[in-house]
């Protein structure tokens, strides 16, 4: 019962974490800011925003992490990703988003793992019948 409750009290101050973050300089652009939180607290907040989805849809959400563009055959398009990773390695979460305007990939995108910061709204598109969430972003910024 103790270890419940600890663990509990855990998860509270978690999500917690991620729900204070959302506008600590006051900028009325962004409802939550996810590039000063601890990689356990990020971590967990991507996890949240990946099991409630709905909760953050049409917000605007910052957040930084390594790039990647991964290939799908079956769509024959690439999807970009911001990921971050824990300090054991062992958990990896990430955020997919798309560049608003016209860019071509490689030429415009960062080079695949450069650190990368973006700001955009979270929204969704459904693709071989379920839903996909990305966050639509005007710029990319290389850290």
């Amino acid at each position: 019962m103790k270890r419940r409750l600890s663990l509990l009290l855990v998860l509270c101050l978690v999500l917690a974490g991620c729900a204070g973050k959302g506008n600590p300089e006051g900028n009325a652009a962004v409802d939550l800011d996810l590039t000063e939180l601890s990689v356990t607290v990020l971590i967990a907040c991507l996890d949240q925003i990946n099991e409630t989805p709905e909760d953050y849809m049409g917000k605007t959400i910052k957040m930084s992490g390594a790039y990647y563009a991964l290939y799908s055959e079956e769509t024959d398009t690439y999807y970009h990703y911001a990921f971050v990773t824990d300090t054991a390695a062992c958990c990896v979460k990430g955020l997919e988003f798309l560049w608003n305007g016209e860019h071509n990939f490689p030429d415009d995108y960062p080079e695949e793992t450069a650190d990368i910061e973006i700001t955009g709204v979270f929204n969704s598109y459904e693709e071989f019948g379920q839903a996909w969430y990305y966050l639509a972003v005007d710029d990319i910024s290389v850290l």
